[in-house]
């Protein structure tokens, strides 16, 4: 259930219900300020609550809604509308990731190898125009027989990753026992596909206060997706970001994954949390993530995530679906171009040679 306050209520009328709310009625509020109107979302037991009692508490209400959707803080009703966004402090400045934001590229390697490979793909990433630094210190991989990641070893070269390009660190926790180390390096916490619904581990991860990356189980449906992100925003944490990265299709001879575009727009009308795309996994092949990249951005994402390996043949993870930092600088310029058609791009387009 949320309330509605009147453009201009005054933050003492607000303050004045936060504490009846929670004295009297035993809900925990929580106070979402909008562009024009302040909401106050209520959690706990308003089941016999009717929507009549909360307008007689102050000529201030507007209008009193109940959340229909299960997932409640999630929702896009929860915020009247309107879109929220994300803002990550990074060495280089904050940047915010919303739809009402210039959109944020994060690039790199799938996993971490070695500091010289880590750095040298950072100062390349940053110089085409990325915002953040994806790598994998911990790495879940189908066969138990693949690299795994170096573990904590690796958040200290991502640290130094981020100390020589001022980029921000995007890395996966898979266990709750690694999340204090990785926070301490990382801007944003990544949960992978395989743990969109490890519910034990979105709860630890919504209970710190970083950023948290949210990607789409390969099976799962956005009702599902949603719901998993509602477990982080329950525990505690408002700022998910949403990562399309691709479901299991049927034709896998040509593509790793199927990467549902049509899920932007469909998300734009259920939630108000940023939306990220993943077009290296959701390919699974570098030829394809230009296109794909394009065809995100036209569809409406915040944000895009592409792996760029200095040497893909020689990557111990995910080779063929890395661009090369040439080719990433390519398709920076490429996608300039398109960002600047949907008004979504902070720099000047460059001409391509």
């Amino acid at each position: 259930m949320i309330i509605v306050m009147k453009v201009g209520t005054p933050a003492a009328e607000i303050d004045r219900l936060d504490e009846e709310l929670r004295t009297n009625w035993g809900l925990t509020p929580e106070r979402i300020v909008g562009r024009y109107k302040t909401v106050i979302g209520l959690v706990g037991d308003t089941v016999e609550l009717e929507p009549m009692q909360l307008r007689e508490m102050s000529s201030w209400v507007e209008e009193v809604l109940r959340v229909e959707k299960p997932y409640k803080r999630a929702s896009l009703e929860y915020r009247q509308g309107e879109p929220s966004s994300v803002a990550v402090p990074t060495p280089a400045g904050t940047v915010t990731i919303g739809l009402h934001h210039p959109i944020a590229i994060v690039a790199g390697p799938c996993s971490v190898e070695n500091e010289e490979m880590i750095v040298e793909t950072a100062k390349r990433v940053k110089a085409a125009g990325a915002q953040f630094l994806r790598g994998g210190a911990y790495k879940p991989r189908t066969s138990p027989y693949a690299f795994q990641g170096h573990g904590e070893s690796a958040l200290g070269l991502l640290a130094t990753a981020r100390e020589a390009s001022g980029l921000g660190i995007i890395t996966e926790v898979m266990d709750a026992a690694d999340l204090s180390a990785i926070v301490e390096v990382a801007d944003v916490i990544q949960v992978g596909a395989r743990n969109m619904q490890n519910f034990s581990l979105l709860k630890k991860v919504g209970a710190q206060d970083k950023p948290v990356l949210l990607k789409r189980g390969i099976s799962a449906t956005i009702e599902e997706w949603l719901m998993a992100a509602e477990y982080i925003m329950a525990a505690g944490n408002p700022n998910v970001i949403l990562c399309e990265r691709g479901i299991r299709g049927y034709d896998r001879q040509y593509t790793r994954n199927t990467l549902d575009l049509s899920a932007v727009p469909v998300l734009r009308t259920l939630t108000h949390l940023p939306i990220m795309v993943d077009p290296s996994h959701g390919t699974g092949w570098a030829q394809f993530v230009p296109s794909m990249s394009m065809a995100s951005i036209a569809s409406g994402t915040d944000s895009l995530m592409i792996e760029v390996h200095p040497n893909p043949k020689k990557a111990l993870s995910d080779g063929p679906q890395s661009l090369t930092p040439d080719q990433f600088d390519q398709l920076m310029q490429e996608l300039a171009v398109m960002g600047k058609l949907m008004n979504r791009w902070p720099q000047p387009v460059a001409v391509l040679a």
